[in-house]
């Protein structure tokens, strides 16, 4: 997967949250602010049963005889002693002596709590809702204008509750509401981050197998252009020996057609390779003599001035001949190639027994710490490719076989190939 397709996947992924987790964030605003706006007309619901209870109470105990206004029948009553407090006040209208609530259950002024009863008999109107007294203290009212028997009003029942514990509730009540809309609206992002990983995994998908398929492509063709080098370097000096000594084409034929062979067993070779690697075919291994093949192949090797000797014994495995060819001739090259100091020629002995092949040349040695990267794809400790000797291992992997490197004591590098010998 390029970055820039990731990224924009990314984006998209990010832009799916925020859309899915804006739609819901605005529902859940919405419904919060209807479920606040409701409890807050319950609680002044509330307040308004309390003073509209004691005010409608008080009216029924007033009375009047010979034309005054009677309250004796209030103190007898328990509305007297409980809040929310009342009082029975003139308003404006002819003097009466004003009657107060024998319990004070919030701090007021008498002259506001006329100034409430005046507004009502002015208004000619039973009036309530939220005041504030002139010391900042908010309260709850209700006023029920008083009629006389010729219907004229001659003052008021006043009614005030403190409003400061219903909002404490109500501001609790908010904040409970806010932050579970807080954690409803993390919980909804991360839902929509997942479903948008989900909308977006068949993308994914794709451009991973996309990216899979450049990288399989990149390293066939990395490969194919590794393994060709040598041997078309070797087809390119047989033919100037041929050309250059007509004496020897009889010599010099066989050899050709063997290393033209071989080039095009290297062309099959990576196509099976990524079809074998994909699980889409399977190795088809036959029985072969693994010394036969190790000789053969070294007396193709161009050694240009190098010494390539093979000590060998009787060794049969079950195995693929091309592939092994190839993990071989990349050993074989790699110790001509790496395992010499300055500009001397490269001496490489190679031995075949008990199903193994050991490669050994006198060269600097393998750095320890570095051997166990030698085998990676593009790792290269001597300015090659670093497709070789990954071959090597994945040619021994798919036999069931190991390959691993170590020095040899009187200097040199030796990488032993080891397969499961046949029956």
């Amino acid at each position: 997967m390029s970055d820039s397709s990731a990224g924009q996947l990314r984006r998209l992924r990010r832009l799916l949250t925020l859309l899915f987790t804006v739609m819901n964030a605005a529902g859940l605003i919405l419904f919060a602010w209807l479920v606040i706006k409701a409890d807050a007309d319950r609680g002044t619901q509330r307040l308004d049963s309390e003073v509209q209870l004691v005010v409608t109470g008080v009216n029924r105990l007033l009375g009047y005889s010979g034309g005054s206004l009677v309250t004796a029948f209030i103190g007898q009553d328990p509305l007297n002693d409980k809040c929310p407090q009342f009082a029975v006040l003139p308003g404006g209208t002819p003097a009466f002596a004003g009657y107060y609530s024998k319990r004070r259950c919030v701090s007021v002024d008498d002259a506001f709590l006329d100034g409430l009863a005046t507004q009502a008999v002015r208004a000619a109107r039973p009036l309530a809702g939220y005041t504030r007294t002139p010391d900042g203290q908010s309260l709850y009212f209700a006023v029920d204008p008083i009629r006389n028997s010729e219907r004229q009003y001659v003052g008021a029942v006043v009614a005030v509750t403190p409003t400061a514990a219903e909002e404490a509730r109500h501001d609790r009540y908010t904040l409970l509401v806010v932050g579970a809309c807080v954690l409803l609206v993390a919980a909804v992002g991360g839902i929509g981050y997942l479903l948008a990983g989900r909308a977006t995994r068949p993308a994914v998908t794709a451009l991973e197998q996309q990216r899979s398929l450049l990288n399989g492509v990149s390293q066939l063709l990395d490969g194919v252009v590794h393994d060709l080098k040598t041997p078309v370097a070797r087809l390119r000096a047989l033919a100037d020996a041929a050309q250059r000594n007509p004496e020897a084409q009889a010599e010099l034929l066989p050899r050709t057609i063997r290393l033209a062979g071989m080039m095009g067993d290297i062309i099959d070779l990576w196509p099976s390779r990524a079809r074998v690697t994909a699980g889409v075919e399977e190795l088809t291994l036959a029985p072969l003599m693994l010394d036969q093949l190790v000789e053969t192949l070294a007396e193709d090797i161009p050694t240009d001035g190098a010494r390539v000797s093979v000590t060998s014994v009787p060794t049969r495995v079950d195995g693929d001949a091309t592939l092994l060819r190839r993990a071989i001739g990349n050993l074989i090259g790699n110790a001509l190639n790496h395992g010499r100091h300055g500009g001397e020629d490269a001496d490489v002995q190679v031995t075949v027994l008990d199903g193994r092949v050991i490669v050994a040349d006198r060269g600097p040695g393998i750095d320890p710490e570095e051997a166990p990267k030698l085998f990676e794809p593009h790792y290269s400790g001597g300015g090659s490719t670093g497709i070789g000797l990954a071959v090597v291992k994945w040619v021994a992997e798919v036999h069931g076989g190991t390959v691993r490197v170590y020095n040899r004591d009187e200097g040199g590098a030796i990488f032993e190939l080891s397969l499961p010998t046949g029956r």
